[in-house]
């Protein structure tokens, strides 16, 4: 665990030096798999994402690495654990550093924004949180919407009846954790109002690292002769290393990474690849259905007056209100991560490899490519 936390500084930094090289506009439809794609009249997406070398594989800043030490150093004094998961991206907002942070620790998962992963109500949504509750074995499970009175009921409902306490003078302590920005302030301020009718106690926005230090505990429940319930937030913790681009593709397309750390315009590229396999109606005011983004960026611009001098599209300006688009939920719902791939995984018996540091799971991978293909 000491090697996790120690991640020097000078390797985050380098990371996140790394920008992808921007492609010019001429080559933009040279990438396998790009183009528009049709079978007589009909759009055909691409089935399988271009291979982008240059992303970034870690968002591990001092501050993630000073929070997890602090919150375990607190452990002692907690009394449950609550961990935010985000619903569109499930199994990939997964971070293996609290299994072992955080130990035996009584816990619960929350899904967050569970409205946008999928249409409220629907065969889908039913199908993908029956599945979800099969990977957790730890404890209970929850999901909830943004706005949603009811999802927040259960909860508050359950840590009643759960946690508990030793004394009822300090009453109960529980700890939020969960990746950079899935929504632990969020749920924070939703289970105080509901709970005590009080107004929102930490603050929240839409980019990470807003929280940067364990905060003070919030009272969500009281009860009777004491024993009340307290919160407390925790500032994001992302993981060392993300072996998978695609991995990182989909937690920065949530919002887990700061905008700046890929190109928006690949990001939007990325989305643009789910969206075709869901629904590419979604986008039909500036666009037919297409695999290239940057002309439907520069229409998208157009139309929305995103225009650098000489009304020229702003292209990167375009790609980040898109993505906005998405996480408001104007692009569809719909979740990015496989959760057949998941299952079977989990069938086979694989479990998660936690990369132990930087180093050794960038040795790791060089080992992997070398390894004969059978």
């Amino acid at each position: 665990m000491n090697s996790l936390l120690g991640l020097g500084a000078t390797v985050n930094q380098g990371l996140l030096a790394q920008q992808p090289i921007r492609k010019s506009l001429a080559n933009w439809g040279s990438f396998r798999h790009s183009g528009t794609c049709r079978v007589g009249t009909k759009f055909i997406p691409r089935q399988v994402f271009p291979n982008y070398g240059s992303i970034p594989r870690s968002y591990f800043l001092g501050h993630h690495r000073a929070g997890l030490k602090k919150m375990q150093n607190m452990l002692s004094s907690i009394d449950y654990v609550v961990e935010c998961r985000d619903y569109r991206v499930p199994v990939t907002s997964i971070n293996p550093m609290f299994e072992e942070a955080l130990g035996k620790t009584r816990r619960l998962t929350v899904y967050t924004k569970r409205d946008l992963g999928a249409a409220s109500g629907s065969n889908a949504q039913k199908l993908a949180e029956k599945t979800i509750r099969t990977f957790n074995k730890n404890g209970a499970t929850f999901f909830v919407s943004s706005s949603s009175r009811a999802d927040v009921g259960t909860i508050l409902k359950h840590l009643r009846d759960d946690a508990e306490g030793p004394d009822k003078l300090v009453g109960c302590r529980v700890m939020i954790v969960g990746m950079p920005n899935v929504g632990k302030s969020t749920l924070i301020n939703h289970l105080r109002n509901q709970g005590v009718g009080k107004a929102k106690a930490v603050r929240t926005g839409g980019q990470p690292g807003i929280t940067r230090k364990i905060g003070t505990p919030v009272k969500i429940i009281e009860r009777e002769g004491g024993s009340h319930v307290y919160v407390l937030d925790t500032p994001g913790v992302f993981m060392p290393y993300v072996p998978d681009a695609e991995n990182m593709l989909k937690l920065a397309l949530c919002g887990c990474v700061k905008d700046s750390v890929i190109s928006p315009v690949t990001l939007a590229d990325y989305l643009l690849y789910h969206i075709n396999l869901n629904d590419a109606e979604v986008y039909k005011r500036w666009s037919e259905p297409t695999n290239e983004i940057v002309p439907l960026l520069n229409n998208f611009a157009r139309h929305a007056g995103l225009l650098a001098k000489g009304g020229i599209p702003n292209t990167d300006l375009a790609a980040l209100h898109f993505i906005q688009k998405w996480r408001a939920g104007d692009l569809g719902r719909f979740m990015l991560d496989d959760l057949k791939e998941e299952e079977r995984r989990l069938q086979e018996g694989g479990e998660r490899e936690i990369p132990t540091s930087y180093t050794q799971a960038l040795k790791a991978e060089k080992l992997g490519r070398k390894q004969p293909k059978l």
